[in-house]
């Protein structure tokens, strides 16, 4: 028989290699002919090919996240979590060979790669959903953002009642195109998070759902969810299509399960919980909260311009921003422009803010982000709000509030200093095309609200893993992260006393584990029984050795991780690892404690076998998840660890080490 499988955990390092490595061994032992693709941090290796899986007998997937099956229709399928690989890899085996191993017939849920028999682990499955429609959301704004603002401003004829482009001009006609990519973004999110709960069966209800959140009219609302209630819409969907998934129906019924009965019912079910439950409580707020701004008017303007700012902020063109907007636009009809012009300031300064922070403080997003970034200026030039939504989505509880501290301090100038705006639109455009009154005070507001903004950001937001200049007690991050820095963005804590050379030692060129272990860094005869301790133990041998400028940070790094999820891989091994600023070169300490330490192992066992891994947090590149692997494959031969277990001298376990390639 050929057998194929895919091992996966949610950090990608030691438990993928782990159950690879069982797999691969049991199926030898077995007689059986198997190839193993591991989808780790630094992506799917030893990639399985349409040709091997046209020829498999059986397929098995030993995972803790999301693994694609769509290759696999009409193949034996066998889903267990990546604990089950490592600890009973030939039941696995036995049960894809045998004939009770399900045909996979596709279109079931991703979310069966993640069985609730699998090891808990501290991914939010809530946030990878949230991500994946996130990203199929983000074309849709840039597109329709960028070709309105390009329309607008080239097309465009300022007139009393705003910007308008004339309907027998092209311009006119690329304004459409541009809206019609805008009415996509709702149902696109909310169909796509729903996708990733779900798989297919979630995707035509996600959609629906989005559109109904999108559209105020089917609850009898002017103003509609926005994107909060597309990311409603889409969690709604993709449960309730995983729960009629999970119903059980005759054979003759489950062809048509996933296309025809999950999508019709699941669409039903999230129409009519929006239309008769959730859109008209909303819409009942809305009005109220317009009557209570119309009240405010004449009270106070720089509690209104407060107001104002933050309710166009919060939720970046959606319902709570277009009800400001739209009172804004009604006061122009009454001759009060000086209402829409901190408006006009408040919808540009989320983009902008967040287009200056991903400028100015790199360290704090993802290489995709700060590329978001310069088109979130370029939309926020134009006075489109959503350009800040993709930030607001990944990060809301720092961005959100973020964006409306920048956006009320820029009102409030803009209030403070009498500017006006004479048509219904924001943001710098507006100001260029002198449809504002005051204009240099139009522009001082902005710039003010929006360097806010990035000062808030950096203040609340967290450095990316790889990418902060800040000293590492200020946060120490997993090692299994990819730094992205490059040198001119790492800026050395003046305590860390890295010199060149130092910087310059990487895992580039490791071809062994005692290319970073020395005799020095070994100790066969630990005597600390309980973690803490140890971990101490062990960093006074890296202290030792000079491979740190600071034990307390390094040890924060250390702990960090361990609060991630615990290095305790089992068979009484822990594999504690730290990536930090107070690494000077990079090193790995072994230690054995025949007693053994209560490191929360997956399988209960006492940590004897232990191995620090030492990152600076300058290294590039990812040789040092490859340390990983060599160290998950070895041990996972059950000879060797005994062997290790045994040794009497430091000397006597180098030699043994240097087997680890």
């Amino acid at each position: 028989m050929k057998i194929l499988a895919i091992t996966s955990c949610p950090n990608g390092i030691a438990h993928t290699y782990m159950a690879a490595e069982n797999l691969q061994k049991a199926a030898d032992e077995m007689g059986i002919d198997m190839k193993v693709e591991t989808q780790g941090s630094i992506g799917a290796e030893n990639e399985l090919t349409q040709a091997e899986i046209e020829e498999a007998d059986a397929i098995i997937i030993s995972a803790d996240k999301t693994v694609n099956k769509e290759r696999f229709v009409g193949k034996k399928l066998v889903v267990e979590g990546v604990q089950a690989g490592i600890r009973n890899p030939k039941t696995l085996i036995e049960r894809a060979m045998s004939d009770e191993a399900p045909v996979h017939q596709g279109g079931d849920s991703e979310s069966s790669s993640m069985p609730t028999s699998s090891a808990k682990t501290k991914q939010n499955p809530i946030y990878r959903h949230l991500m994946n429609g996130v990203s199929f959301m983000i074309p849709f704004i840039v597109v329709g953002g960028l070709l309105i603002a390009i329309a607008l401003t080239i097309g465009g004829d300022t007139t009393e009642g705003g910007i308008v482009i004339p309907e027998d001009s092209i311009w006119k006609t690329i304004e459409q195109i541009g809206a019609a990519a805008f009415s996509f973004m709702v149902p696109i999110l909310a169909g796509y998070i729903a996708y990733s709960i779900a798989d297919r069966p979630g995707l035509a209800p996600g959609m629906i759902g989005g559109y109904i959140a999108a559209n105020g009219s089917f609850y009898g609302s002017e103003a509609s969810a926005g994107f909060l209630g597309g990311i409603i819409a889409g969690f709604l969907a993709g449960y309730v299509a995983l729960w009629i998934k999970k119903v059980k129906v005759p054979k003759m019924m489950q062809p048509i399960m996933p296309i025809i009965i999950i999508p019709v019912l699941s669409s039903i079910i999230v129409g009519l919980i929006f239309v008769l439950l959730i859109g008209a409580p909303v819409a009942q707020v809305f009005e109220s909260l317009t009557g209570w701004l119309e009240g405010m008017q004449g009270t106070s303007s720089i509690l209104l311009a407060l107001i104002l700012g933050a309710m166009i902020a919060f939720d970046m063109g959606g319902p709570v921003n277009k009800v400001a907007f739209l009172f804004g636009a009604a006061m122009i009809g009454e001759g009060n422009y000086e209402i829409m012009g901190p408006i006009a300031v408040a919808i540009a300064v989320p983009p902008i803010g967040l287009g200056i922070a991903t400028l100015m403080f790199k360290q704090k997003f993802e290489n995709s982000q700060r590329e978001a970034g310069k088109a979130s200026l370029t939309m926020g030039f134009f006075g489109i709000t959503e350009g800040a939504i993709p930030f607001a989505a990944q990060d809301p509880l720092r961005v959100i509030p973020s964006i409306m501290v920048g956006s009320m301090a820029g009102s409030v100038v803009a209030m403070l200093s009498g500017v006006g705006d004479r048509v219904a639109h924001g943001g710098p455009i507006v100001g260029v095309l002198g449809a504002v009154d005051n204009v240099v005070m139009f522009f001082v507001a902005i710039l003010v609200g929006s360097f806010v903004v990035a000062f808030m950001i950096k203040l609340l937001k967290r450095d990316v893993d790889g990418i902060s200049p800040q000293p590492a007690t200020a946060g120490a991050g997993a090692a299994g992260a990819t730094n992205n820095s490059t040198s001119s963005e790492i800026k050395q804590n003046s305590d860390s006393k890295v010199t060149t050379a130092e910087k310059n030692e990487s895992f580039e060129d490791i071809s062994q584990l005692t290319d970073i272990l020395n005799i020095g860094l070994i100790d066969t005869n630990l005597k600390t029984t309980n973690l803490d301790d140890t971990i101490d133990e062990l960093i006074a041998k890296l202290d030792k050795d000079g491979a740190l400028s600071s034990k307390e940070d390094f040890k924060q790094a250390i702990l960090s991780r361990e609060e991630e999820s615990t290095t305790g891989i089992g068979m009484n091994v822990a594999i504690p690892h730290g990536k930090s600023e107070a690494v000077k070169k990079p090193r790995v300490v072994f230690g054995l404690n025949k007693e053994g330490v209560d490191w929360y192992s997956t399988d209960g066992t006492l940590a004897k076998l232990i191995f620090m891994i030492a990152v600076p947090k300058h290294a590039e590149g990812d040789a040092h998840l490859r340390i990983l692997q060599m160290l998950s494959r070895k041990l996972m031969d059950d000879d060797y660890r005994e062997k290790l277990m045994q040794v009497q001298s430091d000397e006597e376990a180098y030699s043994l080490l240097e087997e680890i390639k």
